[in-house]
């Protein structure tokens, strides 16, 4: 399937001198590990946060965990199984989850995997451990047994499947916090890829309203194009944040309306506190929560939505042309105007 030298891969390493791309091999697989071969990976956020210094992370490392691609083999010769239940084959189109649980501790069995107490994550992984094809930007990924996995159809293009795997899964884990959302004023705080994502996924889940609100004129402007309105400074039911900016996160508790609920998603990174009237909560019957990392099952809905979605939203336009693994390191910066993500496609030399 790939014309590589049988048993090697490349990979871009982020190192202390920045990235270094080198020839690797590719280990054995373990039972119930699967080898992808990547197709096309996107740069999130953090990824940029990571390199920035702004973002803790094992380094060396090999980065990247939005991605698109092809099965290649499995451990032991033993097909594994997707999110969904379905058997997988060898030449499945997959994407797959960033977290990989142990799937026994507490948090797992009350059904927190996202936040397993022995947690590994794509992407987030010392390229001197044990897992050391753990992340996108590499022609290969070894995925552990335990990584969710879920098919995508033929019919998506790259472009569109890739972001599923963190932006895609994240909002929807989000929106299932914020709760039914037919006939809700939702606002939307930051109009980054996740905040495009949650307006249009507001819109298709019946909101009366999707208001969205960015520092950036372009990225307000893009967020039209997703269902989003401009705010005006009203109260809602639903506020959905991506930001992690306090500031804006102060000003936004007081414009809740009764009954409605607040979801942080953005405040990833150490920052200064808020403050919380607890009689304002009560009277107010607010709830406030959290949403970090995602369940499996949100993983197939991304997927999902993605596929029915892709002809409304112009989903493909706000990924960049991708550029070869050599030139990870000039689209590891933030995204020219009009762009959300940039892209990589490993393959290409």
């Amino acid at each position: 399937m790939d014309q590589i030298t049988p048993g090697v891969t490349r990979a871009a390493l982020w190192t202390p001198d920045g990235i270094d791309v080198r020839t690797l091999e590719i280990p054995e697989l373990a039972p119930g590990e699967v080898l992808v071969s990547i197709d096309l990976a996107t740069v999130c956020g953090s990824d940029l946060h990571t390199v920035s210094g702004r973002r803790p992370a094992p380094c060396p490392s090999i980065l990247g965990h939005e991605a698109i691609g092809r099965i290649v083999a499995f451990g032991d010769g033993a097909r594994a199984i997707s999110a969904d239940g379905a058997a997988l084959s060898v030449g499945d189109r997959v994407v797959w989850s960033v977290t990989v649980p142990c799937g026994h501790c507490a948090r797992c069995t009350s059904g927190f995997t996202a936040k397993c107490m022995r947690v590994r994550k794509v992407g987030h992984e010392p390229a001197t451990g044990e897992w050391m094809l753990s992340g996108s930007y590499a022609q290969h990924i070894v995925l552990p047994r335990g990584t969710a996995v879920v098919p995508v159809p033929e019919s998506m293009p790259d472009a569109v499947a890739a972001p599923a795997a963190c932006a895609t899964a994240t909002v929807m884990a989000a929106l299932e916090a914020a709760g039914n959302l037919g006939g809700k004023r939702v606002l939307v705080m930051g109009a980054g890829m996740l905040g495009v994502t949650a307006a249009a996924a507001s819109v298709e889940r019946g909101a009366e309203t999707v208001r969205v609100i960015d520092r950036d004129p372009m990225r307000q402007n893009i967020s039209r194009r997703f269902g989003g309105i401009d705010d005006d400074g009203g109260d809602a039911d639903v506020i959905v944040d991506f930001t992690g900016a306090a500031a804006a996160l102060q000003s936004a508790l007081d414009r809740l309306d009764i009954g409605g609920r607040f979801v942080l998603a953005g405040s990833v990174t150490p920052g200064p506190p808020i403050s919380v009237d607890p009689e304002a909560v009560v009277r107010s019957w607010w709830a406030i929560t959290g949403v970090h990392n995602y369940e499996p099952r949100h993983l197939s809905q991304a997927v999902a939505f993605l596929d029915a979605t892709d002809g409304r939203y112009p989903w493909a336009e706000v990924i960049d042309t991708p550029v070869p693994l050599a030139d990870l390191a000039r689209v590891l910066v933030p995204t020219r105007p009009g762009i959300l993500r940039s892209s990589v496609t490993p393959h290409v030399r």
